[in-house]
């Protein structure tokens, strides 16, 4: 069964997202996890938990930061707090966090998270060796290179199906730097902010971009939408998909989120037409932010665009 895997901003969201079909929230701190719509206390951590257990679903926390040796050292304490709490699995990308899980006999499953840098069927199978479960496949993988790497893969892999696509990170606060440096001040740089950079000679472009306690982070000038092509997805196996409401609107990104579960019941039922989907595409849509645009992201592009 096709399995959706959604990115939550509060406990009252939580709710919206679990009634309109999610299957595993996904969530976590700043400090530990990247690009997320909030930073969740460990008490409101706690608490998504047991409603998303209470309902029977599954809950995923981000433990994908880029960790140096000052922060390494608190990952073992908080890998212990989400064991404890019964965290049905954790997004990993630092193999240094892969080392603690075996050193601290902490039984989470984890699914490998290492953004562009998981590009082949071969190093998705490496971390399957080393007990990952699943693997979270690079923004920039086309659609011509999922083929035969659906074919070879031993675990399963993680799409993303809507949502922004971060295309930088630095661990330097970039947006401080340059305010800086022209002597003009920026009294806030976080997401809410709504900054956001043009090319050269392109004033069309509009890259968000903010500052966080990874550092900076610059996003692709539109949100991708698979919904057109999802049953490409399905007929490959390819069948985790992610939804990410970084940009979404809180309230609306459930009704997004509820148009992706009708696709996925009439593709597990084998009854989707280009029509319905066209109908779906267009509910997501209607509920997409008005300052950001969709696309197809690198799913169409020739690979050898991308290279």
């Amino acid at each position: 069964m096709t399995e959706l895997v959604t990115t939550v901003s509060s406990l009252q969201q939580a709710e919206a997202l679990l009634s309109a079909g999610a299957d595993r929230l996904y969530l976590g701190e700043d400090y530990f996890g990247l690009r997320l719509p909030h930073s969740f206390s460990r008490e409101e951590l706690s608490d998504v938990v047991s409603l998303a257990h209470a309902k029977g679903k599954q809950v995923t926390v981000a433990v994908n930061a880029i960790f140096h040796n000052d922060r390494i050292k608190k990952v073992g304490e908080y890998l212990a707090f989400l064991q404890e709490i019964a965290v049905d699995e954790i997004a990993v990308g630092d193999p240094g966090v892969i080392y603690l899980l075996q050193q601290l006999q902490i039984t989470i499953p984890y699914i490998y998270d290492a953004a562009d840098l998981v590009t082949s069927s071969r190093q998705i199978n490496f971390w399957a060796k080393h007990q990952a479960h699943a693997a979270v496949l690079a923004r920039e993988i086309p659609y011509e290179e999922m083929v035969p790497l659906s074919q070879a893969v031993n675990i399963p892999v993680e799409v993303l199906v809507y949502g922004a696509t971060a295309i930088h990170q630095s661990g330097r606060p970039l947006l401080n730097n340059y305010s800086n440096f022209v002597q003009e001040h920026l009294e806030e740089t976080d997401r809410e902010r709504g900054l956001f950079i043009a090319a050269p000679h392109h004033p069309e472009t509009h890259y968000s971009i903010y500052e966080d306690v990874n550092g900076t982070h610059i996003f692709a000038n539109n949100d991708v939408d698979l919904m057109t092509v999802l049953p490409k997805l399905w007929q490959l196996g390819l069948q985790r998909w992610k939804l990410d409401g970084l940009y979404a609107d809180e309230t609306t990104f459930p009704k997004i989120v509820e148009a992706f579960n009708q696709a996925r019941q009439l593709l597990d039922q084998q009854t989707a037409s280009n029509e319905e989907l066209a109908t779906l595409d267009q509910v997501v849509q209607q509920y997409q932010p008005d300052e950001r645009g969709l696309d197809l992201g690198f799913f169409d592009l020739d690979p050898d665009e991308v290279k």
